[in-house]
């Protein structure tokens, strides 16, 4: 089945609803970046203590879809998206009216726990339609729409900063929440049938995540995901202090270095989705791997002997490509053998990988504003283990119905 395919069959209205859905993460995190200089000043607070409100934000996304993801096996996909989309509003209202950083860093957990719903739930929901390459397919067809977030959120973060203040970047969030509440309810179907649902009580669906965490095969995968993630939280996490703080970037400067970033995210997907018909996903995994490990020894290298910019960029822009290899083969070869856990898999993969941006969200900061060492050390370590991990990874780990 082509992509082409895939968009003929009534479809759009789905991938760009799923999409969007997706991109909550990037959204809750990327269009607030530009604003954390700026909020450790109004809410007179460190920088790490700012990253804090990111780490919140980081944790929430990830316990949120170890709620979220079982709870859709057993009632369904619709449902819960509804009730966390009106919660996520509702958090992002409270976020953008919060006067001190204890209170923005509390909102900032509800707001990425409720949000978690739609990224859990729009992949789980991919996999009730699709298995395979065709997943494979159109994971990247999801990325394509919510890898422009990366690029449009930390722009438009900066655009509004230019004339309002930061709180007006969550009343913008919640907005794009009512907005998402509106779509699902006019064009979502329930992807997820009564007959394929988790039978039992409530907890029924969360029993099958001691099985899951057994299977060596996605269990490799996800960590690999996970490590790579990392990378990417870690740049999230220090590229605004290190870019506006270190280069002497503008908040808008900086929106648009993060959004060409964006774009290498969004081409590196499509390759790999287009590539993932001759080649092994598992080759295009490793290759992904390695890439990532070439960026962060050029980042680490440019972050100890403060390079030029450019050097900087040419490094992250590596790093964040890699993140697209990696994320669409890891996450269809992860949920191959999922089938009606494919809610509690998802949720899984999503976990692993939010945890760890949320560790090493304010370790990035941890030696002030004035280096990028710590977020090029982290970034390095994380991207030469999955890279190892994935050296030795043999054949025989992958998914037996392939």
């Amino acid at each position: 089945m082509t992509d082409s395919t895939l968009i003929s069959k009534g479809k759009v209205w789905l991938v760009l609803i799923l999409g969007s859905l997706s991109a909550f993460g990037p959204l809750s995190m990327d269009m607030y970046l530009p604003s954390l200089p700026t909020v450790a000043t109004d809410l007179h607070t460190t920088t790490s203590t700012a990253q804090l409100s990111l780490t919140a934000c980081l944790l929430g996304l990830a316990f949120g879809q170890l709620f979220f993801g079982p709870l859709s096996d057993k009632i369904g996909r619709r449902k819960p998206l509804l009730i966390t989309l009106i919660l996520y509003s509702t958090a992002s209202l409270l976020c953008g009216l919060a006067n001190s950083i204890e209170l923005l860093i509390v909102m900032r957990f509800i707001q990425g726990f409720t949000g978690a719903a739609g990224i859990v739930i729009s992949k789980a929901a991919a996999r009730d339609l699709y298995s395979g390459k065709d997943l494979t397919k159109f994971i990247a067809l999801l990325a394509l729409v919510n890898g422009v977030a990366p690029i449009v959120a930390p722009l438009f973060g900066g655009i509004i900063l230019s004339f309002a203040q930061w709180h007006f970047v969550f009343y913008t969030l919640a907005i794009i929440g009512l907005v998402m509440l509106v779509a699902v309810i006019w064009k979502l179907p329930e992807t997820l049938p009564v007959a394929e649902r988790v039978q039992g009580n409530i907890l029924a669906p969360y029993k099958s995540f001691p099985k899951i965490l057994k299977d060596k095969s996605f269990m490799n995968f996800a960590i690999s995901q996970a490590l790579i993630m990392t990378c990417l939280f870690a740049y999230i996490a220090g590229s605004p202090f290190v870019l506006q703080k270190m280069y002497g970037l503008t908040a808008v400067e900086f929106s648009a270095t993060f959004a060409i970033n964006g774009v290498g995210i969004i081409i590196a997907t499509q390759i790999t989705a287009r590539l993932a018909s001759t080649i092994a996903e598992q080759s295009l995994l490793r290759f992904g791997t390695l890439l990532a490990t070439i960026g962060s020894t050029l980042l680490l290298i440019v972050a100890v002997n403060r390079l030029s910019i450019w050097l900087l960029m040419l490094s992250l822009l590596l790093i964040v490509a890699a993140v697209g290899i990696v994320t669409t083969t890891a996450f269809s070869l992860a949920m191959q053998n999922q089938g009606k856990q494919a809610g509690s898999a998802s949720a899984l993969l999503g976990l692993l990988a939010f945890v760890g941006g949320s560790i090493v969200s304010p370790l990035v900061g941890i030696a002030g504003e004035d280096t990028a060492i710590p977020m090029a050390l982290v970034i390095f370590v994380c991207a030469l283990v999955a890279y190892i991990l994935n050296l030795f990874l043999k054949n025989n780990t992958l998914p037996v119905n392939k």
